[in-house]
């Protein structure tokens, strides 16, 4: 079964272009080096953009259950505090948890 490992981030506009290449150049790639995931999306989500920032949905897929645990358990305390250090009081987010039934 692969799962997909959903998070959706809302980012302030006054830190956004450096959010977004810090997440482009750092964060995503150093999650992606755990080896959890074999695919990884990033996507602006239309729509969200008001005062309190602009929306993204970052999605990473992993080939079965116990990968994304590994990932849970090892890698994402560190890299989660990361985020939260450097983008405190800047950023919203929620992490949803998927089995992919389908894929095309």
């Amino acid at each position: 079964m692969k799962v997909l490992y959903n998070v959706t981030v809302k980012i302030d506009h006054s830190v956004h272009d450096e959010w977004l290449s810090w997440m482009t150049a750092v964060h995503i790639p150093d999650v992606m080096a755990t080896g959890c995931f074999e695919s990884y999306t990033m996507n602006r989500i239309i729509g969200d953009n008001d005062e309190h920032g602009q929306g993204y949905a970052i999605q990473y897929t992993a080939r079965n259950m116990q990968e994304f645990q590994r990932y849970n358990t090892d890698y994402a305390p560190s890299l989660q505090k990361a985020h939260a250090e450097r983008y405190r009081d800047m950023y919203v987010a929620f992490r949803t948890l998927m089995e992919i039934v389908e894929q095309g």
